[in-house]
């Protein structure tokens, strides 16, 4: 039950809507905000790395002059995904970084890490298997144990390619063999990649015709 949202805003400042919403959520919430770049708004890059950086730069900050050790477990969730709460129990066991099957990626009824005798020997994926770490965002969670002992370790903009974000940051901080299978040995589907499709205001007025003004 110990939940601790971080939600970052792609903004230059805390929208209304939004943090009326994290008031409503009755979770424990930090509401960041920070802009992503007009360049990097462009098809086919990556999306959300510096709201995910900002993050990674509060956790850091608000835990550097606490004693270890500081349990916890770091996940990057997305607003296109859905989750089962069943895989918010299955992380809480992460030691450094653990993984599990994503449903619905990679033009996939599922994506996931293969598994013999307990550790990850390879990718079931539908997209460059070659990758260091075949895998979606939503495939991972970090200790913050791991975060606070790698305090460069960053989701990075320059020399990274499309779709190699996961990789670039793994690298940063964990192997292969080090990795933890969750998920009865990553077959079994906790996390869906349903996406947030963009909206179809075709028939939304020109001018506004009501007679109340409603945030959506």
């Amino acid at each position: 039950s110990r939940l601790h949202w971080i939600l970052v805003e792609d903004a230059a400042a805390r929208s209304e809507l939004v943090t009326r919403f994290v008031a409503g959520a009755g979770l424990p919430c930090t509401h960041l905000h920070v802009p992503t770049p007009r360049r990097y708004k462009r098809p086919g890059l990556p999306r959300a790395t510096e709201q995910r950086n900002a993050g990674l730069a509060w956790l850091r900050q608000r835990h550097q002059h606490l004693p270890p050790p500081q349990p916890g477990v770091l996940f990057f969730a997305d607003d296109d995904n859905t989750y089962s709460l069943e895989l918010f129990q299955e992380m809480r066991t992460t030691r450094k970084v653990s993984v599990w099957p994503v449903g619905l990626v990679g033009g996939r009824r599922y994506e996931r890490p293969v598994v013999e005798n307990g550790k990850v020997v390879g990718w079931y994926t539908g997209w460059r298997a070659d990758r260091p770490f075949a895998i979606d965002m939503a495939g991972f969670a970090v200790s913050l144990q791991v975060i606070l002992s790698h305090p460069k370790a960053v989701f990075k903009r320059r020399g990274s390619q499309p779709g190699m974000q996961e990789s670039d940051f793994l690298k940063q901080i964990t192997t292969v063999e080090e990795l933890e299978p969750k998920a009865n040995n990553c077959t079994k589907v906790l996390v869906w990649h349903t996406r947030t499709e963009k909206v179809n205001l075709a028939n939304e007025p020109k001018y506004h015709l009501d007679t109340v003004n409603i945030e959506v």
